[in-house]
Order: structure tokens, then sequence, then C-alpha cells
């Protein structure tokens, strides 16, 4: 075949390819009503709007945009889009190969349940499995949500637009104590919803009030979320039994629950560890009223009712497969619970960097570890450990004082091989002589918040079953005098301090049942080995 009849050939078999998704797009808007088929191929995506969706705030646009998803599929892929509009929506099914983008000024809405008995509404979660029992209900289902995908790949949904969960609920179980929780059929409880996925980009949306989860991913390899702002209800994000994951610049403000939240669940069945993380340049906080971070106004609550300000980024509770090879840098918590690390349902948690965070009005503890033995999971399964972790270049402002930082073992399970560093904490002080006598509870059974110990007896640091830690480059600063000491060991072994420095008018370090604890150059503390 000579040049000129190659060229020929070439164009025409590109004119076929672009013929046959049209055409496929084309039927499907056909079988929408639209008026006009789409002008559709790889270069224009897949109008939601040729599909017969209204964006008018009152249709329910679902089956129009499920049309469209399913027209960009049947090509081979392509990119669903939502130009500017309020589309009302239940449960949208993701597809391999497809992206959906939001424009400026396009929301999708969660649509409101239905009224009970009354077919329709958002898909219904799946059958119940034997191993439900061993995380919440919103961990075990994922049809139940606005968007989801199951078994799928090299899917992304980007913005700017956004995602508004209205119509989802906080929390729902046939097991709820709260009669009108039970409701399960039709209704949603998540925003976006993932499960055993791979090649996943969530990049430049988004979410308000997201229902139970913002976004839910169990079981993806390979997930990117990148630039998304979370003004929600409960958890922003939980990153479940995943592998190869970058959180990036992105901002949460979840006063009600965590905002960024690797797990490691039994919900897939099997064990399976969340590892080879990545958090960075992110902020979060539970401060702020929801939906309040989004528009722009940042109104704090007024005081009238409890609110949890939990905020942070937390490991667990769920934890059964493990955390292994994550990395958090470069973050800010404002105003919110700090930092927690906890296993305490077999999982191994180790290998784990944390660094250049800024702190700054923490309603907990700055820094929380918990190795404990809840043991929710199947029989026979031991505590698992906490080990390998570096936390360094902290600063910490007006935080609460009740708790103060705390790492905590449970007898026979220590926490290991732990080196904070270059750590500024101001507290607000207040702590009496009576508070520094307290021992706290071992509570290895329950829940591993840090309020479940009560009042620590340590303005500083609190360490119990630890076992080899460096603590260096540490300053405690209180805004008004404490009488507790900065630091209260009991039962470690193998503990440096180098370079401390605390309130002068208080006790340094306490120890109780404690072996091979050594300092240098901590202000009040001879040099040397401490008995």
């Amino acid at each position: 075949m000579n040049f000129e009849a190659r060229r020929k050939f070439l164009k025409l078999a590109g004119v076929g390819a672009a013929g046959a998704v049209a055409t496929v797009a084309s039927q499907m808007s056909e079988k929408a009503g639209a008026q006009q088929p789409i002008s559709s191929g790889l270069a224009s995506g897949f109008d939601v709007r040729a599909f017969g969706a209204k964006g008018d705030g009152t249709t329910i646009d679902t089956p129009a945009i499920n049309r469209a998803l399913e027209a960009a599929a049947s090509a081979g892929g392509g990119t669903v889009r939502f130009p500017a509009g309020d589309y009302l929506c239940y449960s949208i099914h993701l597809k391999s190969n497809v992206a959906l983008f939001l424009d400026q000024g396009a929301v999708i809405i969660a649509a409101d349940p239905l009224p009970e008995g009354q077919p329709g509404g958002y898909d219904d979660p799946e059958p119940r499995q034997p191993w439900e029992a061993y995380q919440d209900f919103g961990h075990n289902h994922w049809h139940n949500s606005l968007i989801w995908g199951v078994d799928l790949h090299d899917i992304s949904i980007y913005g700017p637009g956004r995602i508004w969960g209205r119509g989802l609920v906080r929390s729902n179980s046939p097991d709820s104590h709260n009669p009108r929780n039970r409701r399960i059929q039709g209704v949603g409880n998540k925003s976006i919803a993932l499960k055993n996925c791979r090649n996943v980009s969530l990049r430049d949306f988004q979410i308000l009030k997201g229902g139970w989860f913002g976004i839910l991913a169990t079981g993806v390899d390979n997930l990117l979320i990148d630039g998304l702002t979370i003004d929600t209800n409960r958890d922003g994000m939980d990153i479940d039994c995943c592998k190869n994951v970058r959180i990036v610049n992105c901002a949460v403000n979840s006063p009600w629950d965590d905002g960024i939240v690797p797990k490691s669940s039994y919900a897939l069945g099997y064990i399976k560890p969340t590892e080879n993380v990545e958090i960075s340049n992110c902020y979060v906080t539970g401060w702020y009223q929801d939906g309040t971070m989004i528009d722009g106004t940042w109104k704090p609550f007024d005081g009238s009712r409890h609110v949890p300000h939990t905020g942070r980024i937390k490991f667990g509770t769920e934890s059964n497969g493990g955390f292994k090879n994550i990395t958090i840098s470069n973050c800010v918590f404002d105003r919110c619970q700090g930092l927690a690390l906890e296993t305490v349902d077999g999982a191994h948690l180790e290998d784990i960097t944390i660094t250049n965070i800024s702190m700054r009005g923490i309603v907990t503890s700055p820094i929380y570890m918990r190795l404990g033995r809840r043991l929710r999971g199947p029989e026979g399964i031991k505590p698992g450990t906490l080990q390998r972790v570096l936390v360094s270049n902290i600063v910490c402002s007006d935080s609460a004082s009740q708790f103060g930082s705390i790492l905590s073992g449970i007898p026979g399970y220590e926490i290991r091989d732990v080196k904070l560093r270059d750590i500024y904490i101001q507290h607000r002080g207040g702590g009496t002589k009576q508070d520094a006598e307290i021992v706290p509870p071992e509570n290895e059974t329950g829940y591993p918040g840090p309020k479940r110990f009560g009042p620590m007896p340590s303005q500083g640091f609190f360490l119990r079953h630890v076992n080899n830690i460096e603590l260096s480059g540490i300053e405690i600063a209180a805004m008004t005098p404490d009488a507790r000491p900065a630091f209260v060991l009991q039962n470690v072994e193998g503990a440096d301090f180098f370079h401390v420095k605390v309130p002068t008018s208080s006790p340094v370090i306490e120890l109780r049942d404690c072996e091979d604890v050594e300092t240098r150059w901590v202000r009040g503390v001879k040099e040397g080995r401490l008995k």
C-alpha cells in the first residue's frame, strides 16, 4: 500500500471510530427523549442534558445521568459532563474508564428519601454479611450512596463543581437504638462510596454535608484525592483497606466527626492493610458550623449545644488489617482534636512518619497513640503492634490542658520504637496537685478515645506501657500555672530525654515502675540515669 492510499485508509478508519462513538451516544439520547443528538466523542464528552437531565433542582435527573454514564462506558470511555445547574439525584452508578466533570456552578444534590414503603429512592444496601458486626453499618455497604462504584477501574470525578448531600442521613442501621434511624430501604448515607476499585482520581470539587461519609473508599488501590474542599456533618473521608494513596491539598471542616481517616476494617470479609499512603498540605478543623467554610463566612458554633469539634486526622478506630508505610506532612489542625494513631482490633500500625504539623486550639490530646484490645473481629485475634513511629516539627498553641498528649499500650503489649522530636506544646494550664496523683484506668477493651481515660496526671506527656522512646527538642509551656509534672511515665522501659524545657514551677518527670530512663540537657533534672 503506497503512502497516499495508507493516508486515506487511516482517515476512513478514524471517521469510523468517531462515528461509532457518536452513534452510541445518539441512540442513548434518543431513548432519553432528547430533541438533539449529543455531539459526542472524546473531545466534547457526554453532556448529561443531552440525555434528558434538566438541572433545575426539582426534576429527578438520576435516570438521565445514568444513561449518560452507560453511553460513555459503551463507547469505551469518556467524560460525562455536568454544565452549571442543580441536578437532583438518587444513586448514580459509576463506570470503568468514565470520568464525571462538574462545571463551575454544577451541583449534584442528594434528593430527600421517598416516603417509607414507596418504591424508588436510593439503591438498597447490599445483603448483610457475617462479618458486619466487626464495624459500623455504614462501613459495610456502598450501594446506598449518592455516587457509588464497585469493582471498577480508571474512574475519576473532578471539579470545580459541588456535591451536596442534602437528602443523605448521618447514620442509619437496622440495629439502631433510635427507631428513626432503623430504616435502610431507599435511604442514602454517603456522598461517594467505592469498593474494590483501582486507578481512581478525585480532584478539585466540593462536598457539602456529605452524610455519614463524604468519601468512603474501601479496598481502593492507586487513589488520588487532590484539592477537595469538604464541609460536612460527619466524617470527611475514610480510606479503608487501601493501597497507594495520595491525599493532598485538601481542606476538611468536620465538627461532628473525623476529617481524614485511614482505617483498616474487616468490611471486605478479609484482612487487608492500608499502606503506602501520603497525606500532605491539608487543613482540618472542627470549629465552624457545617457549610460556613464553603460559603466563606467561617461561623463558629455559638455554644448553645454540645459540639465535639472533632476535625482531625485519625488512624482507626476500625483496625483489623493494619497501617503500614504512611507519611503525614505539612498539615494544619485548627480548633479540633489532635493527631490520633489507634490500633485496637489486632492491626499492626508501623513505619509512620509525621512532620511539619501546625496545631491551634486543640480540644483534647495534641498527640495520641493507643494500642488496645477491643478486638472487634473474628475469634482468635490478638492485640496488634504500634511501632516505628517518628513525629517531628510539631507546634501546638492554646491547647486544652485536661488530657495532654498520651501514648498508652496495655500490659504485655507495649508501644515500641517511637521518636518525638522538635515539638512545642503550649496549653492553658490549671492542673492541681490532686490531678497529679491520678492513676488513669487501663481501659484495655473499651473505645480508645482520649476522653475515655479521664483527666491526666501530666501536663505534657503521659507514657504508659512504652518500650524504647526518644524525646528530644521538646518544650512544654503553660499559659497559667500547672502543678502537674510535665512527663509522667508508667511501666516504661528505655526512655531518653534530650534537650527538654518545661515550666520552672512544675515537676519535670515522674516515674512509676520504669527502667532505663536517661536525661541529657533537661532543665531541672540531673543528667544521667533516673531512678
